[in-house]
């Protein structure tokens, strides 16, 4: 299969609904994950927009409300911070911190279910997360369905007391 050809399947690929990784495609196409890696800059060169996520690679979304959230919590809360994310019909996209050398520092996440929250902190329990770097400040992009859905979130972080306001050392929370 020639490369131009490899390409368009794995464009095609990522139009499903569940990311897949560098590491499938390459045993599905049998070349070398740098390969894909490689297909994948081209299709984003191209217009693409690949998201690369914990779990792979998928094309972007485009429905629902992008709303942002600014968190302060330990690494023993991600689960629960994220749950309440997801439970409340967000998806989160990613997490931003601002780095003092390197300024923002961004993560995709794309965390849409229980299952993907579980799939995450399986992985982190090995990793340092990005909040790390700023004492666990830090802010997530969710996708939601409408603000009714965004509002619950603020509101069970705040319940939590991981929605970083001016009562536990922000200025302010969740706000664009």
């Amino acid at each position: 299969m020639k490369a131009e050809e490899r390409r368009a399947v794995i464009a095609q690929t990522l139009t499903t609904d569940r990311p897949i990784s560098a590491t499938a495609l390459a045993r599905r196409f049998a070349v070398s994950r740098q390969i894909i890696v490689g297909d994948i800059a081209l299709l984003r060169a191209g217009g693409m927009d690949i998201v690369a996520t914990p779990r792979g690679y998928k094309l972007g979304e485009t429905s629902g409300l992008v709303r942002a959230v600014a968190c302060l919590h330990t690494a023993e809360q991600t689960e629960a911070e994220l749950l309440a994310m997801v439970d409340n019909g967000c998806t989160v996209v990613d997490v931003v911190v601002e780095h003092p050398l390197y300024g923002q520092l961004t993560g995709q996440l794309s965390l849409a279910s229980r299952y993907d929250v579980a799939q995450f902190v399986g992985k982190i329990r090995d990793s340092v997360p990005l909040s790390a770097l700023t004492g666990g400040v830090h802010l997530h992009h969710l996708r939601c369905p409408d603000e009714a859905a965004y509002q619950r979130v603020c509101r069970a972080l705040e319940g939590l007391g991981i929605l970083y306001t001016q009562g536990n050392g922000g200025e302010s929370a969740g706000k664009d």
